[in-house]
């Protein structure tokens, strides 16, 4: 493996326009500090080889990529000692607590721990349940983003979809429904990487607040309304769909594919547990072309609502009166059934049998009511979703019980997402003890979730209230991942994913690569230190060329009163580093950084806080840097980046 170099960037991180989307970049004309490897020589090189080590010593491009064959049969791996749901009901201390919250939601501040800690894991969801959606469209709105003064500059701008779901991610107060839809979004995936259409970053936002809407809804309900939504009938072909005629065109396979083998039923057949099943050592597979060729009939006729086509009375002009544009109600409304292109022929996959001459609506419920209630759905969707929040080797017994909720969630209702979410996290498995010493439970922390767990537990929201905050899945000098951007429709990482030499699954590990990892901490360290630099304050729409300011800074506060309130002196400074890093091993840690690590990092503080003669009396910029120091250490340690 060759070494891995980190620069010792002196900008931070700032947002600007290049061209009509936007991007993140470095820029020299920014304010510059002394930099965090001050603190302790060849510090942040260490932390990137221990990076390196952690994720498998990477290998691997990044991105999910395509896949044009079936994946291997995922290795399951059997944990002792968990027999079964919610015999941990309650917390009996503050760290079991904070683990509970960084699976939930994205932190644990000490607010968020004492507002939890003395009640039932299951108050805290039916509380997060019963919290209103907030919806990145109504944002949008708000932002005057789609003013008529400014459609040349937003009708065919992404990023401002990016703006509103950072905003969601990083400062909703329904944590439990935007974490939950993080994950949805990397199952029922539809990226910015081909939204070519008028107002996309409407239809994107719009795809975004389907996810919430639904997430704790029933599945079925979220199936229809991901498979009509506009953003996905581009993404996936179904917008324009046509039915066959007489000179050889078909109907488009790929949504009828996708929906199969990535949103409900995958490609082998599952048992409840979510092994495959086998007929005479051969895995039977859950379907084939000709089901694939026969569902694309079901498909055919949709299009955007006509209701605000381009030269419909909601169509809107565009600057100079050349032509019009779609107006943006068309990005949520659900899309529309065109009977004269829908396909009359008769349809036959899996079990369901669909007439000739059937209603397209009525042909459309019968294909998602199979694909519904097929067996493989409970395994199939829960395993991942288990996978996202908990651990990426979930056992076969997990996956039953999730599986199990997923049928039934004992009131006799299939695919009551309520019943799922609870299900994953008050398992045994999530909630015991036991698997903390388990050297196969738990998941990479996914580089969104590390970004947006800081930007919650230290306030570093957007001051200006304008949310600049873009793609970040830049791999060399950015977090490598961004939500909505993904590079494909098989997510930035495969479920099935088996690092080279490791033999389990680990799905975000195929993130990881000595190109990534130098990106995340140059990243990362610039933003915990300086923040995120974007255009001025007063501009509520973006506007290209503007001066830069930070925004989205952190607040240290309670960290930085620790050196200044226990008489902290230049010779004496292993008891405050001490406070320091325990502190923020129970934040961002759950407390589970083992003893190695907390020796190492506390010793590392402590020595250069002596080297730089940081004391009580020290300038808040001093004071703050060393916060930083140990921040950075944080994230950059195993014990964090492995989430149990």
């Amino acid at each position: 493996m060759q070494d891995t170099t980190i620069t010792r960037s002196k900008t931070p991180p700032i947002a600007s326009a290049e061209t009509s989307d936007l991007s993140l970049e470095a820029s020299s004309k920014n304010p510059s500090s002394s930099s965090l490897e001050d603190f302790s020589p060849h510090a942040l090189t260490l932390l990137a080889s221990a990076l390196l080590a952690a994720c498998g010593g990477g290998g691997g491009s990044g991105g999910g990529g395509d896949v044009s064959s079936a994946e291997p049969p995922v290795k399951l791996v059997d944990i002792p000692n968990a027999p079964g749901f919610n015999n941990f009901p309650k917390a009996i201390n503050d760290n079991e607590t904070a683990r509970f919250l960084l699976q939930a939601q994205f932190s644990a501040t000490a607010a968020e721990v004492s507002a939890s800690r003395t009640k039932p894991f299951s108050s805290y969801l039916q509380l997060e349940f019963a919290k209103p959606i907030r919806k990145a469209w109504d944002w949008l709105e708000q932002q005057g983003y789609g003013d008529d003064a400014t459609i040349d500059k937003y009708v065919y701008n992404n990023s401002i979809a990016d703006m509103a779901v950072w905003r969601d991610l990083m400062s909703a107060p329904d944590a439990l429904r935007k974490r939950v839809s993080l994950a949805l979004s990397e199952f029922f995936v539809v990226s910015h990487s081909s939204m070519e259409i008028d107002w996309r970053g409407y239809a994107m936002a719009a795809y975004w607040d389907t996810l919430n809407e639904h997430a704790f809804g029933n599945f079925r309900n979220l199936l229809e309304a991901v498979t009509l939504s506009p953003a996905m009938g581009h993404f996936l072909n179904t917008r324009g769909n046509q039915k066959e005629d007489g000179k050889g065109r078909l109907p488009d396979e790929n949504y009828a594919r996708e929906v199969m083998q990535l949103f409900t039923i995958g490609v082998y057949e599952l048992n409840l547990d979510g092994s495959v099943k086998t007929n005479a050592g051969k895995q039977l597979e859950t379907y084939d072309s000709d089901d694939v060729s026969q569902l694309a009939r079901v498909f055919t006729g949709y299009d955007y609502d006509k209701a605000f086509a381009p030269n419909s009375p909601n169509g809107r002009p565009f600057p100079g009166g050349k032509y019009s544009v779609w107006g943006r109600g068309y990005a949520r409304a659900s899309m529309t059934l065109d009977s004269n292109r829908h396909s009359n022929l008769p349809v036959d996959f899996l079990s369901a049998k669909i007439a000739a001459n059937t209603d397209g609506k009525a042909a459309l419920k019968t294909a998602l009511d199979t694909l519904f209630d097929h067996p493989n759905v409970g395994p199939f969707f829960g395993r991942q979703m288990i996978q996202r929040l908990v651990t990426s080797n979930p056992s076969q017994a997990y996956v039953a019980r999730v599986a199990s909720a997923f049928n039934n969630n004992g009131a006799g209702i299939r695919g009551d997402m309520k019943a799922v979410w609870t299900a994953i996290l008050l398992d045994d498995e999530a909630r015991g003890p036991s698997t903390l010493a388990n050297n196969g439970f738990g998941k990479l922390r996914e580089p969104i979730v590390r970004f947006v767990q800081w930007a919650r537990s230290f306030q570093a929201k957007s001051e200006f209230g304008t949310w600049k905050l873009f793609d970040l899945s830049d791999t060399s000098d950015s977090l490598g991942q961004s939500p909505l951007r993904s590079p494909s429709v098989f997510n930035f990482f495969r479920p099935g994913y088996v690092p080279p030499g490791i033999g389990v699954t680990a799905p975000e590990f195929q993130l990881v690569n000595e190109t990534t990892v130098g990106g995340y901490l140059n990243f990362m360290q610039n933003a915990i230190r300086q923040g995120i630099y974007t255009s001025k304050k007063d501009q509520t729409v973006v506007d290209y060329g503007q001066p830069y300011t930070p925004d989205f800074v952190a607040n240290y506060d309670a960290l930085t009163a620790l050196i200044t309130n226990t008489g902290t002196t230049a010779t004496n400074t292993e008891p405050v580093a001490r406070a320091i890093v325990t502190q923020l091993n129970a934040q961002m840690c759950a407390g589970q950084l083992n003893a190695a690590s907390l020796t190492i990092m506390i010793n590392a503080l402590r020595d250069g806080m002596v080297q730089r003669q940081i004391k009580s009396s020290s300038s808040a910029n001093d004071k703050r840097e060393t916060i930083c120091a140990a921040l950075l250490m944080i994230l950059a340690c195993p014990d964090y980046l492995i989430q149990k």
